[in-house]
């Protein structure tokens, strides 16, 4: 019915939005609050073992057209707050069990964060993420509208997940249970990290850089219907690769590639490890 309702809305906007319109918002935002639904989900059958829930994104969606901008400030003086009335902050109580460090960290109405995540300021997490449980999101770092973020990863400090709203229908960014994202990392559009890959600092992802698998001698590129996937366990370093022809050549320039240069082991987890005590 919720599901209904929202692509009913989306598909035919009116030309002013009635209290009904708005209290089916407010019911689609507390179910994208307590995460009984997102915008994408595991699921086993699909190639990348996820599908995308485009309705979701398309309440979403609804949520901006909707919101008139609207002062929300504390104090606008020191602190002027403009947004759209349908997407504040989101509210937390102690029984929320998020660990929200003071500091200047921002989480928007409309997403899930899970018990335990830590939140070190300042960072921001947008509408329609999704944060697992035992999360740290780490300094200066952000979590994009609609990306997934498993449990118990690290997101290091000025780390980038990058956010796919629109179009409805494009996978968002998705790091499974267990990642490390490196400091200055950046995992943008067309990219899905699997379960205890480890992305070193600096390293950026995105559908049109190749994966250089030099483990297994492969390259993984992103394709129309698949997006690049790192595989389960890798660990992924900021390389280079050179320019084989040409001026380029002539120069002697090379490219940046992330480049896969082992898979997890003993060692990796020890070095990786985040203290039980810092959740």
């Amino acid at each position: 019915m919720l599901q209904a309702d929202i692509e009913a809305l989306f598909d035919s906007p009116p030309q002013s939005y009635t209290e009904d319109h708005h209290r089916l918002f407010e019911t689609f935002k507390e179910a994208l609050n307590a995460g009984r639904i997102r915008s994408a989900e595991p699921d086993a059958s699909a190639p990348t073992g996820w599908r995308v829930n485009a309705w979701v994104k398309k309440g979403i969606l609804c949520g901006f057209r909707m919101g008139a901008v609207v002062d929300m400030s504390i104090d606008r003086a020191r602190q002027p707050y403009f947004d759209k009335a349908t997407y504040p902050v989101r509210r937390f109580t102690a029984s929320s069990g998020v660990r929200i460090v003071p500091g200047g960290s921002s989480i928007r109405d409309g997403c899930y964060v899970g018990k335990s995540v830590t939140c070190m300021p300042p960072m921001y997490i947008n509408v329609g993420a999704w944060v697992g449980d035992g999360t740290m999101v780490d300094s200066h770092a952000l979590i994009g509208s609609c990306a997934q973020i498993g449990k118990n990863c690290h997101v290091s400090a000025a780390a980038q997940i990058g956010g796919v709203l629109e179009p409805v229908g494009a996978m968002p960014v998705i790091v499974e249970d267990e990642v490390l994202v490196g400091g200055n990392a950046g995992v943008y559009e067309g990219t899905v990290v699997k379960r205890r890959a480890v992305l070193g600092t600096g390293v950026i992802l995105n559908r049109s850089t190749p994966l250089y698998d030099v483990v297994n001698g492969k390259v993984i590129t992103a394709t129309d219907n698949m997006p690049v996937v790192v595989p389960e366990g890798a660990v992924v370093v900021a390389g280079s690769r050179a320019i084989t022809g040409g001026p380029g050549k002539q120069m002697g320039i090379s490219l940046y590639t992330p480049v896969i240069v082992k898979y997890r082991d003993a060692k990796t987890d020890a070095r990786i490890q985040l203290e039980d005590l810092l959740r």
